[in-house]
């Protein structure tokens, strides 16, 4: 199947004709996003979508942040301190820090937040294996007492889903998503403007205290609100987007479909670069708790059945040079990237051999629940072409076209199939998680603390914690090797190439920055 084929129509009518229409744009005080898809989930921390990573970004805050070239910078902290044996951290709160709701964010808030991060996210369950006690001494001080040195500590704090919440809200089971929204941000949510599948609205945070020191750099140094509000419009449909950023209804959208990026390089007031450069890889992830992927052999096949190039075809296909294929754990080109294994992806297919092979491997023509997001461009050409080929290599495929805030709701669910459950859901793994053991939420073979499919894979879990002890990044990268070869003998996804998702808008939106969209710092012109 060629998904180009399917969109070529599509993408020639005039996107011009394209209805129905938004309200236009409002001043300057006010920014116009098209978002990749509906806000499903208002909790970062129960939930890896990247729709919820950006709405976080705005609204919740974190002790540390990454700058532009992937360094730790101090963001909610003055500063810490680490004893000489490398035991205990101390790290202190900056002044100026309140929540949405008026209250002064105070270091007890901080260790139930902590401890919730550490339960979900890949880095923070490495750093909570090696804490014996967080703790709140003062209001303003945060002290951790280790088993053992990690030096990474502050990186690990640095991840987005690390976000500071209420005490009341962060002991909220972290797998049961939170009930309000209470960040301390530099932007609020507001909840009375919220309509699911249509709108999300920010207001700016007045109370909000940037940061005296440091450049403003991807989510670090000072954030500064240059707007008052940030309007979410949820436009499903590409060629309504593509009208509405013309016709200056909005003033950036997100994600535009590839195919759509020659009729907008038309238009001189629109800018389109790609601002992450860290790509989106496609993932078809398994679900192990459920047969008949509990199966490494069969999971072996499904794997050797998936062609990258005419995977990334699909989705890539009218910008080539965005797309790389040959792609294993980490992205091409980057310290931990190898290319150890990556052949059994390669073409040319024989798939009436894969069909031995699958019933060799004990399949019987179970009915395999595909979860496929239809109003997901992206997501939707990579779950038809791969889908395609699961079928051809003998898989009884039940494609399930869904919008992706069902899908993101619904891969939660560890449920028997007949039950709801599920046994494939497509995805794409980006950010950091593409560059490094120590974020990636794909690779953890930890059971029911893993991400969504759960799988169990001692080995990969060993040469996960011989990395954070290696002595340096030839190590590192030897250690990164061993993982992807034993990642192909046991996979919990298969990797479908990667590419560079551009963004488009105005020419009047400045200092739009790089990384993922964040707009403290967005200037609007108009």
């Amino acid at each position: 199947m060629k998904r180009r084929t399917l969109l070529q129509s599509a993408a020639v009518i005039s996107a011009s004709l394209a209805a129905p229409r938004i309200a236009r744009a409002d001043g300057p005080k006010t920014v116009n996003f098209a978002p990749q898809a509906d806000l499903a989930s208002l909790d970062p921390v129960w939930t890896t979508a990247d729709v919820t990573r950006n709405y976080s970004l705005a609204v919740f805050d974190t002790l540390y942040a990454y700058d532009a070239q992937f360094h730790v910078q101090p963001q909610m902290v003055a500063g810490h301190t680490v004893s000489a044996d490398g035991k205990t951290w101390e790290l202190t709160l900056r002044d100026g820090l309140v929540f949405h709701d008026g209250q002064k964010v105070l270091a007890k808030d901080c260790v139930p937040s902590i401890k919730r991060f550490g339960a979900r996210n890949p880095f923070g369950q490495v750093l909570m294996t090696r804490v014996d006690e967080i703790s709140a001494p003062s209001d303003t001080m945060i002290r951790f007492r280790l088993k053992q040195p990690f030096p990474l500590l502050s990186t690990a704090l640095a991840e987005y889903q690390c976000v500071i919440m209420p005490e009341r809200l962060a002991t909220t089971d972290p797998f049961k998503q939170v009930s309000e929204v209470v960040g301390s941000g530099p932007f609020k949510f507001l909840a009375n403007e919220r309509i699911p599948g249509s709108r999300v609205v920010f207001a700016k945070n007045a109370a909000y205290v940037p940061r005296k020191d440091g450049v403003p750099s991807f989510n670090s140094g000072p954030k500064v609100a240059n707007v008052d509000r940030v309007v979410w419009n949820v436009i499903p449909d590409p060629a309504t987007a593509s009208a509405a950023l013309q016709e200056g209804e909005i003033d950036w959208w997100e994600q535009p479909q590839l195919d759509l990026l020659p009729q907008l390089r038309t238009y001189k007031d629109i800018t389109i670069a790609v601002k992450d450069r860290t790509g989106e890889v496609g993932c078809l992830r398994f679900n192990e708790l459920n047969p008949p992927f509990d199966n490494a052999a069969i999971r072996r096949v499904a794997l050797a059945a998936i062609d990258q190039k005419e995977v990334m075809e699909a989705v890539a296909g009218a910008e080539p040079s965005l797309y790389k294929t040959g792609v294993g754990l980490f992205v091409p080109g980057t310290p931990m990237a190898s290319a150890v294994g990556v052949e059994v992806m390669n073409p040319p297919k024989d798939y009436d051999k894969l069909k031995k092979d699958l019933a060799a491997a004990g399949y019987k023509g179970e009915k395999i629940v595909v979860l496929g997001a239809s109003n997901f461009p992206t997501i939707w050409a990579e779950a038809q072409v791969a889908t395609d080929m699961l079928i051809k290599a003998g898989f009884n495929c039940d494609m399930q076209a869904l919008d992706w805030g069902t899908v993101v709701q619904r891969r939660s669910s560890q449920e028997p199939v007949a039950k709801g459950g599920w046994n494939v859901f497509y995805t794409y793994l980006g950010g950091f998680g593409n560059i490094s053991p120590a974020s990636s939420i794909a690779i953890r073979g930890n059971g029911k603390a893993a991400w969504f499919g759960w799988p169990t894979n001692t080995k990969i879990e060993a040469l996960i914690a011989a990395w954070f002890q290696a002595p340096d990044q030839a190590a590192q990268h030897k250690l990164c090797e061993q993982m992807q070869e034993a990642f192909w003998q046991d996979p919990s996804y298969v990797p479908m190439g990667m590419y560079d998702q551009p963004t488009a808008f105005k020419t009047y939106m400045k200092d739009v920055p790089d990384g993922w969209p964040q707009f403290y710092g967005v200037k609007k012109e108009a």
